[in-house]
């Protein structure tokens, strides 16, 4: 019996699988093919069978001093359990077979239950002088394995609860470490998004790339079409403030309407694109920035207003002084002015 304690502690560790499931195998439920084994495993609480190929030599999840091979594990284990399980009288052919005896009695072939001292894990550690802490369950073993699935999938739940219900892995199994692995992928993940979000601004595009917008690379690597670069080129898609990509695919509106923010937050949005003859209105802008910088409160100006100042400034940065000067003649000349709807003067403290 503590021959076999250490096949099942083996086999648990190296398929994830529940002890009560290795244990309840049958000869028959290991099937070998060509490059491991396929095992047949029986949940009878859940009421469920499951098929799981283990392939040799596949990285296992505890493999602190090598890889465990399910294949060669089983393997070795139908060879200690050959005699017994010849001599089983029930008709079935166990996995786990074993003997046991009493001087006083004939000696007796039974499946391994895991049951009585000899066959306990507790025991098993004991006769080893192994110190790990209470209680001494192996089925603490899979929730170890369920912590690792946690930390090697990133807290994808449908992944982690491969083995059985979603519902058993939350009651059971979705707490403690593993509930910190999920929680921080969790939030990663939402942040990821978030900032990738935040990141996706307007193209800035000075001379020379204007020009070159049409060209097969310069389409390909901003995912323009060729009508829509010489729309862009042209000013057929100017919004004011900058330039758009698509006015009826705002990331504001809903798919196929015009876009109801623009100019407001052009340059908060991954369409625009900032053209050298958009400088003039960009400088405009700025000073209706200021102004609305004067008026709010510092908290209410960065909630409203901070990512267009940023990336505004970020813009203005790349000018030469050159041509900011070229912008500020060419709106006293023309007498330029801002071109925002009436009602984007009106600013409602809220």
């Amino acid at each position: 019996m503590e021959d076999l304690t250490c096949f099942r502690v083996l086999l648990v560790a190296a398929t994830g699988h529940a002890p009560e499931e290795i244990t309840g195998m049958g000869a028959a439920d290991a099937d070998f093919t060509g490059n491991g084994v396929r095992f047949t495993l029986v949940k009878r609480r859940a009421r469920r069978v499951r098929h799981r190929v283990f392939v040799t030599n596949e990285q296992a999840a505890h493999s602190g001093s090598g890889t465990l091979d399910v294949a060669e594990i089983t393997r070795r284990l139908l060879a200690v359990t050959e005699s017994a399980r010849e001599r089983y009288q029930f008709g079935t052919d166990p996995l786990f077979a074993c003997a046991s005896g009493d001087p006083r009695k004939p000696l007796t072939f039974h499946q391994f239950r895991h049951r009585g001292d000899a066959s306990r894990f507790g025991y098993w550690l004991r006769k080893r002088g192994l110190d790990i802490s209470l209680p001494h369950d192996l089925r603490r073993m899979r929730k170890a394995v369920k912590v690792e699935k946690a930390i090697a999938f990133r807290g994808s739940v449908s992944d982690i609860a491969d083995d059985h219900t979603v519902q058993t892995y939350k009651g059971h199994y979705a707490h403690g470490t593993t509930l910190h692995v999920i929680a921080g992928h969790t939030i990663n993940r939402a942040q990821e998004a978030w900032l990738a979000k935040a990141m996706a601004g307007p193209v800035v595009l000075d001379e020379d790339a204007a020009e070159k917008l049409e060209a097969p690379e310069a389409l390909d690597a901003l995912g323009l079409t060729r009508d829509q670069a010489e729309e862009i080129r042209t000013g057929e898609l100017d919004m004011g403030v900058t330039s758009c990509r698509d006015p009826y695919d705002s990331p504001y509106s809903k798919a196929g309407d015009l876009c109801a923010v623009a100019p407001l937050r052009c340059l908060e949005c991954r369409n625009a694109f900032v053209l050298p003859s958009n400088l003039p209105q960009l400088l405009l802008f700025a000073d209706h920035l200021k102004g609305l910088q004067n008026r709010l409160t510092p908290a209410h100006f960065r909630t409203q207003w901070g990512q267009s100042a940023a990336n505004l400034a970020a813009v203005l940065k790349e000018r030469t002084p050159a041509e900011l000067d070229k912008a500020r003649r060419q709106i006293e000349e023309q007498g330029l002015r801002l071109q925002l709807l009436l009602a984007a003067y009106t600013e409602f403290d809220v």
